[in-house]
């Protein structure tokens, strides 16, 4: 039996947040209600009050709520509701959470749930979810489950969809694994374009006792990624496709946000980066892409995925700018660069393949590198087997260098 908590604005929603704990105890679990509405006036008897929670954060919701402003509100119980969840999380009070809202309930919850750790059962049913759920679920892995009718109500909809989102909840917190996750961890960037690079060396990482994860640098990808590793969890990186950084200074769909390519260097994880894939920006069908583009060469990566090629003047910005970003390295870190191709599609012949371009990008970035950054120019595409390796190898003697290397038996 496990206990799930059943998270929500029990002024405004109750009864469909009672609905949901009461499916819940009928298939054998516990359940503990926790009001985030910003009235104070449930309309079901929670486990614990709104403000309980903000107390919880050391908060008091009275003085907003006598100003009456429901958005400031809002966004209040949005900031103190992460500190219940990881009190009853860290105290191993709760298996699993569940929420059910519109808006302003999908916000308040999923800033909640955020809060908690990866791998922790959290859904949330809502009116938002057939939209763009990114401000929500962030980096996290909540799962969002489209509400189909509005939370208002309980209905032969609304009953069925709730009632499936009881059993899905109950159904996770059901699960146990039994695989051991004691091997240290190495996280990779790739993208279609070096897939084969980060399939060649996965396996030679695994025989040297890691496990990888491999982030598809999709903008979301990379913000996850930075964020593993700025929580701890990483022991090196293997960040040989950077191309986030390109959508970001041009304006491509899948950028990562500025802070993209930091959380390493300022935790001193070893790692090893290169210029993988800044030879391209995303875009989705062609129509979508910006007339300024209009000149621009162009590549058709799949139905709904256009790639544009980066001209010379902002490859040299590009590697300025990973320069600058791999110079506040505290930690051990290489830079490994494919004078042959930085992806599949610009190596010679390829439909992206501009010398002139890669030249600018890679004169830039080898030229503003600070002092004591390991540098590799190899004669390889990034692709090549022989490249995959270099970076195995930069990286094992990285993680070597910073103490952080494991003894896999029967090896050296």
């Amino acid at each position: 039996m496990a206990t799930i908590a059943v998270l929500g604005t029990l002024d405004t929603k109750g009864a469909e947040h009672g609905f949901v704990a009461g499916e819940i105890r009928r298939q054998g679990h516990t359940v503990i209600l926790i009001d985030v509405g910003t009235s104070g006036r449930p309309s079901i008897v929670p486990d614990i009050c709104a403000d309980e929670v903000a107390a919880i954060a050391g908060f008091d919701m009275q003085p907003l709520r006598e100003r009456g402003d429901r958005g400031e509100c809002v966004a209040a119980m949005a900031a103190v509701a992460p500190a219940v969840l990881l009190k009853l999380c860290r105290e191993q009070k709760i298996d699993g959470v569940i929420s059910l809202g519109g808006s302003s309930g999908t916000a308040i919850a999923s800033s909640a749930m955020r809060a908690l750790p990866t791998g922790f059962p959290k859904l949330i049913v809502s009116t938002m979810a057939s939209g763009n759920i990114a401000p929500y679920v962030g980096t996290s892995d909540i799962l969002m489950m489209p509400a189909i009718v509005d939370v208002a109500g309980l209905n032969r909809i609304s009953r069925m969809i709730f009632a499936r989102a009881a059993g899905a909840i109950c159904g996770m917190v059901s699960v146990r694994l039994h695989e051991s996750d004691s091997s240290p961890v190495i996280a990779a960037s790739m993208f279609g374009n070096t897939t084969e690079c980060i399939n060649a060396a996965i396996p030679l990482l695994e025989q040297a006792g890691y496990e990888v994860l491999v982030f598809h640098a999709n903008g979301s990808g990379g913000r996850t990624m930075e964020s593993l590793i700025e929580s701890g969890l990483i022991q090196g990186v293997l960040d040989v496709t950077t191309t986030e950084l390109a959508d970001e200074l041009v304006g491509g769909v899948l950028t990562a946000g500025p802070d993209r390519l930091t959380a390493a260097a300022r935790c001193g994880v070893p790692a090893v980066v290169a210029p993988g894939c800044l030879d391209m920006v995303n875009f989705g069908e062609p129509r979508s892409i910006p007339s300024r583009f209009a000149d621009r060469r162009f590549y058709a990566h799949n139905p709904q995925v256009t790639l544009m090629r980066t001209n010379a003047e902002e490859c040299r910005t590009l590697g300025e700018q990973v320069a600058g970003k791999v110079n506040a390295s505290i930690g051990p870190v290489s830079v490994l660069i494919p004078l042959r191709g930085v992806s599949l599609i610009s190596a010679a012949g390829g439909p992206f393949h501009d010398a002139g371009a890669d030249a600018a990008l890679f004169s830039s970035l080898t030229s503003s590198l600070r002092p004591g950054i390991r540098t590799l120019a190899l004669d390889l595409t990034i692709n090549s087997r022989e490249f995959a390796e270099a970076c195995v190898r930069e990286l094992l003697a990285g993680i070597a260098a910073a103490g952080r290397s494991i003894t896999v038996e029967g090896q050296p």
